[in-house]
């Protein structure tokens, strides 16, 4: 094996064992206890999927309100000589122009979506993104929903609070990294344990059945929560550690072949070395080096994991998640989009996540392991759009319209039957941005909108509450009580809300979500208690 595919390996190794996620270096992993079972709701598989959009989505280019009063304000704040150059989109019913000189012609005008009867919709019309077509559809089947201005909250927030420094607020609000720490595990940057992963400490033991202790041990602790995209601390529990898969395969010792230079003997002889703990190993370790121990132990648990799954994973260049004869994901046309900017088709590195997500799901078909509950994460970069918010947000919104298509379909035909009713996939993003324009795009806000896409989601509707819009005076204030400076939305749902609504359907109690008592430490959801207990369910999901 070359040093660089060797290094490579225990790169990967270590990742696996989430220490990236602040864990000490000494710590010994083999002493973590089994969490205990939830008492109901383990039976059959679900599974949830965070896509996550690094870098701030543009909510209010996202879902947009398009009854006269919301739209007269959308209008005036992003696009108030209605030209070409500013970032606020073309109203209903206009035509895209092919071949226009900017990216708002070319994409014609926003596009509509019908609500059910919620009264706190009552009076308002919304559309999506000209772009987002394919969701669109998705939304009036019933497969996806809407939910609005969610975002980090202590307790519920109004205008008035947020110049009173007596209410306590979350902390470094508009910091990419402390508010995308804060969304996936309602600390700052530097929280160890996410809620997913602290969900998956308690689903854990109901995965595994039918395998061996040491087998079940191990699927329990690493496949309960997996990524093929970079680790994150959502996923990250007290006693599993996420498994990080590449885009394409799991990682394995030597080649697809099993071997080493041509050898499988080789090959063998090296994993032996690699996986030997316990300070046996005369070229790898001293004895009584706590360091060196947990390295080898990590590294046993990834060839381990490897042998449990790697012969499972199904391969590429087959149906539903592939064209057949097709291995090369850039050249496959199932994994590509129409760029709304060239018109070219572009391979979409996301579908591409979400195609291993779907291969990873199958493997516990195919190598039977008994996992009843997974959480997955994937995630999408570029929402930053501080310039040619036009172009840029529009890119991005074509690459999730169509991931998000690409992968409900993969799950209506899985090998094993329609999987859709079992995985539940929804967007989460760090903040959503300023309804104000900085001139060629947006700068950093809080509440933003988001999806919600399966079988089990109660679709074609906008939940929570929908925010008011307003135009600023000559002062620059704004005279919603939604919008604080630049037209940031202060959030009327919490992440607490969206996560509460999540954990009941996979099946994770009261108890562990709210704790026992305010303040309670213990609890998945620290401030859920704050808000009015009829509001934790959002109503988004079928039982």
């Amino acid at each position: 094996m070359s040093q660089s595919s060797r290094r490579e390996f225990l790169r990967h190794a270590a990742t696996y064992s989430s220490m990236g996620v602040a864990a000490p270096l000494g710590l010994n992993l083999s002493a973590i206890t089994q969490a205990a079972a939830q008492s109901s709701g383990t039976s059959g598989y679900r599974a949830i999927v965070c896509l996550f959009m690094n870098g701030g989505n543009d909510a209010f280019n996202t879902v947009l309100p398009t009854d006269t009063a919301s739209w007269g304000h959308y209008v005036s704040q992003r696009n108030p000589t209605n030209s070409n150059d500013g970032i606020g989109l073309p109203a209903l019913g206009v035509a895209g122009v092919p071949g226009a000189s900017s990216v708002r012609e070319r994409l014609g005008g926003v596009i509509p979506i019908a609500t059910g009867s919620r009264p706190s919709n009552s009076g308002r019309q919304f559309a999506l993104h000209p772009a987002l077509t394919q969701v669109q559809a998705l939304h009036q089947a019933g497969r996806l929903a809407v939910l609005a201005n969610v975002g980090p909250l202590l307790r519920p927030t109004t205008k008035s609070d947020m110049s009173n420094a007596a209410v306590t607020k979350p902390a470094k609000l508009f910091s990419h990294n402390d508010q995308s720490s804060t969304w996936q595990s309602f600390k700052p940057e530097g929280a160890s344990a996410g809620w997913a992963g602290l969900m998956g400490d308690l689903l854990m033991s109901s995965n595994g059945s039918g395998r061996s202790a040491t087998d079940a041990q191990l699927i329990q602790r690493s496949f309960t929560c997996m990524t093929p995209a970079s680790t994150s601390v959502w996923l990250a529990g007290r006693n599993l550690q996420p498994y990080q898969s590449g885009s394409t395969s799991v990682l394995a010792l030597g080649n697809a072949n099993g071997q080493i230079y041509g050898s499988q003997r080789l090959l063998s002889a090296v994993g032996r070395i690699m996986g030997q703990g316990n300070g046996q190993g005369a070229t790898l370790s001293a004895p009584g080096n706590m360091f060196v121990a947990d390295h080898q132990s990590l590294v046993q648990r990834a060839i381990s994991a490897y042998d449990l799954i790697g012969p499972s994973l199904a391969p590429l260049g087959v149906t539903p998640w592939s064209t057949n004869g097709v291995t090369d994901g850039a050249a496959d046309a199932m994994l590509k989009y129409v760029s709304p900017v060239t018109g070219a088709l572009k391979f979409n590195p996301l579908a591409q996540q979400l195609q291993m997500v779907a291969r990873l799901i199958d493997t516990n078909r195919r190598g039977n392991l008994g996992l009843t509950r997974q959480f997955f994460m994937v995630n999408i970069g570029g929402f930053d759009t501080h310039n040619f918010q036009n172009a840029e947000h529009a890119e991005r919104m074509a690459q999730i319209n169509h991931a998000l298509t690409y992968f409900d379909r993969v799950l209506r035909f899985m090998p094993g039957g329609d999987m859709s009713n079992q995985v539940t996939t929804f967007t989460a993003s760090e903040f959503g941005r300023t309804f104000t324009s900085n001139g060629d795009g947006t700068d950093h806000g809080w509440g933003g909108h988001h999806f919600i896409m399966g079988g089990a989601v109660n679709g074609a509707e906008v939940y929570g509450t929908f925010p008011q819009y307003s135009t600023a005076n000559g002062s620059g204030v704004f005279s919603s009580p939604d919008q604080i400076q630049n037209g940031v939305l202060i959030p009327t749902t919490s992440v607490d809300q969206y996560a509460y609504t999540l954990g009941r359907w996979m099946g994770v109690s009261d108890s562990a979500l709210l704790g026992s008592f305010a303040g309670d430490r213990t609890a998945i959801l620290p401030n859920l208690r704050q808000f009015n207990s009829s509001t934790y369910d959002l109503g988004f999901l079928r039982a």
